[in-house]
C-alpha cells in the first residue's frame, strides 16, 4: 500500500515537473526562459530572432544584440508572442512587411537603436498594439501615415530622436492615446491643430526641444490631459489663454525657457493644478492678474529670475501650497507686506539668495504652519523685533507662562559633530557664507536624527554652519541671515523680557 502511495506522488511530481524541464531544454542559448513564457537574450550571437523558443512565449525581449534588421519573416509563427522588444541592437532597418506576420502584439519597444527612415504603414498591421516606443533613434521625420491603422494605441515614446517639424495630421486618428513623449529632439515648430485628435492624451512631454513659440489654440482639445512639461525649450512667449482648456491639469513646467513676461491671467481656469515651474526664466515682471483659483496647488518654483518685486495677491489664491520655492532672484528686493497672507498650510519658504534689504513686520505673521524658513544669503541688514511672531500657535509660543521661561541664556554650538560649546562672546564674530549657483539649490532640512539638542526651556541655541536658529519655544528651527543671527535672536529676547513683564503687571 505504502508504495502504490509512494508511486502514486512520484507520478505527480514528475507530470508537474516536465513542463518546465520542457521550457528549460527549448530554451536558446543566449536566452533566459521561464515557465510563464518570458524571454530574454542578451549578446553579439544573436543576429536574428532565435529558433526553438518554447511554443508558448509571449514576452521576447532582445538586448545588446547584432540584430540590425527585423527580416520579414522574423517574427512569423509566434502566434502566442503579444510583447516584443529590441532594443541597444543598432536596429537601423524595418521590412516594409515585418509585422504584417504578427499582427497580435500589444507592445513593440525598438528603443535605443540606429533606425533613422521608417516604411510609411508599417505598423499599419498591429491593430491592437496600445505601447510603442521608438524613442533613442536617429528619426529627423515621421512621414504622415506612419501610425495609420493603429487605433488602439495608448502609449507612444519618440522621445530622444532629431525630429524637427512633424507634420500636422501624423497623430490624427490615435484617439485612444493617453501618453506622448516628445521630448529631447530638436523641435523648433510645432502645427496649431497637431494635438487636436487626442482628446483622451493625459501625458504630454515636449521638453528640451528648441520650440521659441507655442501656437495659439494648440491645446484646446486636450481636454483631459493631467501632465504637461514644456521645460527647457527657448519659448520667448505665450498667446494668452493659451492653457485655458487644460481643466484637468495637475502639473505644469515651464522652467528654463526665454520668457520675459506672462500674459495676464494665463493660469486661469486650471483649478486642479498642484505643480507649477517657471524658474530659470529672464522674467522682469509679472502681471496683477496671474494665478486663477488653484486650492490643490503644492509645490510652486519661482526662482533665478530677474523679478525685483511681485504683485501682492500673486500667490493669494492658492490656499493649498505647502512648499514655495521664491529664491535664487538676485534682483528680487522688495516684497509687498501682504505677499504671504493667505498660505495658511506652508511647510516650506525659501528666500535665499535673493536680494532683499528689508522685511515687513507682519510679512510672516499669517504663516502658522511654517516649519522650515530660509533667509540666508540676501542683503539684510535688521530684521524687525517681531517678525517671527506668527510662527507657531499660541500654545507653541507663550510669552506669559512662567514655568516654561525660567533661564534666558545665549549659546553657540559649532557645526553638528563637533563636541565644543561655549558661551556668547561679547564681541560678535564675522563670519562669511559661500553662495550657491546651482540651479536646484542644495535641500535644507531639520537636523538629522543623529543629532538632536536637549530640551533648553527659553534657551536660545545658534548653530555655526547651518544657518538656522533653534528656539525652543517655538518647537522648530527659524532660519536667518548667518550675520543677524545672534543680534536677531538678541531682540527677540528682549522683546519677551517686555511681554513678560507686561504679563507679570497687566495695566489696569
Amino acid at each position: 500500500m505504502d508504495s502504490l502511495f509512494r508511486g502514486t506522488l512520484w507520478t505527480i511530481l514528475i507530470l508537474f515537473t516536465l513542463p518546465h524541464l520542457a521550457c528549460n531544454m527549448l530554451c536558446p542559448g543566449s536566452c533566459l526562459c521561464n515557465f510563464k513564457g518570458a524571454v530574454k537574450c542578451v549578446g553579439d550571437a544573436i543576429t536574428d530572432i532565435p529558433q526553438n523558443l518554447p511554443v508558448h512565449t509571449y514576452l521576447l525581449q532582445l538586448n545588446g544584440t547584432q540584430m540590425n534588421i527585423i527580416n520579414e519573416q522574423s517574427l512569423a509563427d509566434r502566434d502566442l508572442l503579444l510583447r516584443f522588444s529590441l532594443t541597444y541592437s543598432h536596429l537601423h532597418a524595418i521590412h516594409p512587411n515585418a509585422f504584417h506576420v504578427a499582427p497580435q502584439l500589444k507592445s513593440v519597444k525598438l528603443s535605443s537603436n540606429d533606425l533613422s527612415t521608417i516604411s510609411a504603414r508599417v505598423f499599419s498591421p498591429l491593430a491592437t498594439l496600445e505601447q510603442l516606443h521608438l524613442d533613442g533613434n536617429q528619426m529627423e521625420t515621421i512621414a504622415p501615415d506612419m501610425f495609420e491603422g493603429l487605433v488602439s494605441l495608448l502609449d507612444l515614446d519618440l522621445s530622444r530622436n532629431k525630429l524637427t517639424s512633424p507634420a500636422s495630421d501624423v497623430f490624427d486618428g490615435l484617439t485612444k492615446l493617453t501618453f506622448l513623449n516628445l521630448g529631447r529632439n530638436s523641435i523648433n515648430k510645432l502645427p496649431p491643430t497637431i494635438f487636436h485628435s487626442l482628446t483622451n492624451l493625459l501625458q504630454l512631454m515636449i521638453y528640451n526641444n528648441e520650440l521659441e513659440e507655442l501656437e495659439a489654440g494648440i491645446f484646446d482639445k486636450l481636454v483631459n490631459l493631467v501632465e504637461l512639461k514644456i521645460h527647457h525649450n527657448q519659448i520667448t512667449i505665450l498667446p494668452p489663454q493659451v492653457f485655458w482648456s487644460l481643466k484637468n491639469l495637475k502639473t505644469l513646467t515651464l522652467s528654463s525657457n526665454r520668457l520675459q513676461a506672462i500674459p495676464e491671467k494665463t493660469f486661469y481656469n486650471m483649478p486642479k493644478l498642484t505643480k507649477l515651474t517657471i524658474y530659470n526664466n529672464p522674467l522682469l515682471s509679472l502681471p496683477d492678474q496671474l494665478m486663477g483659483h488653484m486650492p490643490d496647488m503644492t509645490d510652486l518654483y519661482l526662482y533665478a529670475t530677474n523679478l525685483t518685486t511681485v504683485p501682492g495677491n500673486v500667490f493669494a489664491n492658492m490656499s493649498g501650497l505647502l512648499r514655495l520655492n521664491f529664491h535664487l532672484n538676485d534682483k528680487l528686493r522688495e516684497l509687498p507686506s501682504d505677499l504671504f497672507c493667505c498660505l495658511p498650510k506652508l511647510e516650506k519658504l525659501s528666500l535665499k539668495s535673493n536680494d532683499l534689504l528689508y522685511l515687513h513686520p507682519q510679512l510672516f505673521s499669517g504663516l502658522t504652519t511654517l516649519g522650515i524658513l530660509l533667509l540666508n544669503d540676501n542683503k539684510l541688514k535688521s530684521l524687525p523685533d517681531n517678525i517671527f511672531q506668527g510662527l507657531g500657535g499660541d500654545e507653541e509660543f507663550n510669552f506669559c507662562d512662567a514655568k516654561i521661561l525660567k533661564s534666558r541664556n545665549f549659546f553657540t554650538t559649532q557645526t553638528p559633530g563637533v563636541a565644543s560649546t561655549t558661551t556668547m562672546p561679547t564681541t560678535l564674530p564675522t563670519t562669511t557664507s559661500t553662495k550657491t549657483n546651482e540651479e536646484f539649490p542644495p535641500n535644507t532640512e531639520k537636523p538629522s536624527s543623529h543629532y538632536k539638542s536637549a530640551n533648553f526651556y527659553d534657551t536660545l541655541v545658534i548653530e555655526e554652519g547651518p544657518e538656522f536658529v533653534h528656539h525652543n519655544l517655538h518647537k522648530g528651527w527659524v532660519l536667518v541671515p548667518h550675520f543677524a543671527a545672534v543680534f536677531c535672536m538678541y531682540r527677540l529676547n528682549n522683546s519677551m523680557d517686555k511681554l513678560k513683564a507686561e504679563c507679570a503687571h497687566p495695566p489696569e
